[in-house]
């Protein structure tokens, strides 16, 4: 079987180029999310609509950087090129693409009317912040990925695609709810902002992609599989909104617990073994 794949390999040698296709598909949604997002502004556009498309958009670039990894493991197609192109294309969708959705929300949201000069400033450096936080990130995954021949089973700070999607799901269930958000937008730039933070942080993230493929050998992990699915089909964007968020701050809630266990720890052992005292 292997021997007939690594003909089919040597045989039809654009199969290797297939990853890099996909990550170009990823960054080409990348921009086609700005170009919806900035609809906003066309007289007659229903802004809620407009949104929810882009980040509609955002989501389906995760099915093509999903993807493109598969593809190079399948066609030993794996290079530096490929890696350097995929953070790339990462920062379109995942950094640049976000970052404007929300500037753009909270800015059309609020009407020029009623955001003030400094309010809008202030808007622009919190979503500068998530830009910034997404560019640290995936230069520090990428030069890990240079020393290291394999990735762990955790991250080291917010993937930028959970950044994103985390962005992403509160549009969507605005949308799906018809939310006003106009009393609420400023806090959009707030979020983004601690996303931002979370990405260049130390806090371990589960790597999503390797905790799905070793469901199989778990029994425990597929009924968690199935119980998520089960909250997604009956609850839709809310259950997929508290999948996300519960994702996303599980990470410092567990940072913190481990910090604080470690620390009563330490103090039990110091009380059970005071210093000067043989053990």
């Amino acid at each position: 079987m292997k021997q007939r794949f690594r003909n089919l390999l040597k045989t039809n040698k654009w199969l290797k180029y297939v990853p890099n296709s996909l990550t170009l598909c990823n960054s080409l949604c990348g921009f086609l999310a700005i170009l919806i997002t900035l609809r906003a502004y066309e007289r007659g556009m229903d802004r809620l609509d407009v949104f929810f498309w882009s980040a509609v958009i955002i989501c389906c670039a995760m099915i093509f950087d999903s993807l493109d990894g598969l593809a190079a493991r399948i066609f030993n197609a794996a290079s530096m090129h490929g890696i350097q192109m995929d953070s790339l294309a990462d920062m379109v969708t995942f950094g640049v693409a976000p970052a404007t959705l929300v500037a753009v929300m909270t800015h059309s949201l609020r009407t020029p009317n009623h955001i003030g000069r400094t309010e809008e400033i202030i808007i622009y450096l919190l979503c500068s912040v998530y830009v910034g936080g997404a560019a640290l990130r995936l230069a520090t995954y990428n030069v890990h990925a240079m020393l290291e021949k394999k990735s762990g089973d955790k991250f080291s700070g917010l993937p930028s695609p959970g950044a994103a999607i985390g962005i992403c799901v509160v549009v969507a269930y605005a949308w799906s709810c018809d939310i006003d958000l106009t009393k609420y937008a400023f806090l959009l730039p707030a979020y983004a902002a601690f996303l931002g933070l979370l990405m260049v942080s130390p806090i371990p993230y589960t790597h999503a992609a390797k905790w799905l493929l070793s469901v199989r050998r778990n029994r425990k992990r597929e009924l968690l599989l199935a119980a998520m699915l089960l909250v997604v089909v009956f609850f839709r964007f809310a259950g997929l909104a508290v999948l996300v968020t519960l994702y996303i701050f599980g990470g410092p809630a567990l940072a913190l617990f481990r910090i604080l266990f470690r620390r009563e720890t330490e103090e039990t052992t110091r009380t059970a073994n005071p210093a000067g005292k043989a053990g």
